[in-house]
């Protein structure tokens, strides 16, 4: 009798232990997103000169969740129909939150389409949108600041092609703004 209690208030501890870990665990996972910039060609668009960066920006579903609150029923899972729901919203706060000057000069960001992307830890909202700066730009300047107010945690893989070349960096508080050769 002694034993088979010992067991199951072994069993409830055990429980409870693995209960409380695995709230750890997924309360601290990383905080990321993945940006993918890809140059085109400078060229002449309706008769005037600018430069075309083509972007996609992966943010974990979990951390636009935290901020946003996406999950409507609370059930805690994100569904395409809520994701949906908010496409504004988490377009409005991702690209308040990332800024590109050209040569010094402002450039616009054109949102192209919202999807879903899955990557090892999860589901990702990926965002498609076009960086567009006046004339040929030769240099690319990005003020990213994505999540840092709420979590400084919070990291940014950057990967830039031009062509044959590639250039990767890891946005974080102290290095949110770099310089981009085109």
């Amino acid at each position: 009798m002694r034993q088979r209690r010992w067991l199951r208030f072994e069993a409830t501890l055990i429980a409870f232990a693995t209960s409380v870990l695995r709230s750890i665990v997924l309360a601290h996972s990383a905080s990321d997103a993945y940006l993918t910039l890809m140059v085109e060609n400078p060229a002449a668009h309706d008769g005037v000169a600018r430069t075309v960066v083509h972007g996609q920006w992966d943010i974990a579903l979990r951390d636009l969740d935290f901020v946003l609150k996406l999950d409507d029923d609370g059930d805690g899972r994100i569904v395409w129909g809520e994701l949906r729901r908010h496409q504004t919203a988490v377009a409005d706060y991702a690209y308040a939150n990332v800024l590109f000057t050209g040569d010094g000069a402002a450039c616009r960001i054109e949102p192209i389409r919202q999807a879903v992307d899955y990557h090892a830890d999860g589901a990702y909202a990926a965002l498609f949108f076009d960086i567009v700066c006046s004339g040929a730009t030769k240099h690319l300047a990005l003020d990213y600041r994505l999540f840092f107010k709420v979590d400084p945690s919070h990291r940014g893989i950057l990967v830039l092609r031009s062509g044959d070349k590639v250039a990767t960096a890891v946005l974080a508080p102290a290095n949110a703004n770099i310089g981009l050769d085109l």
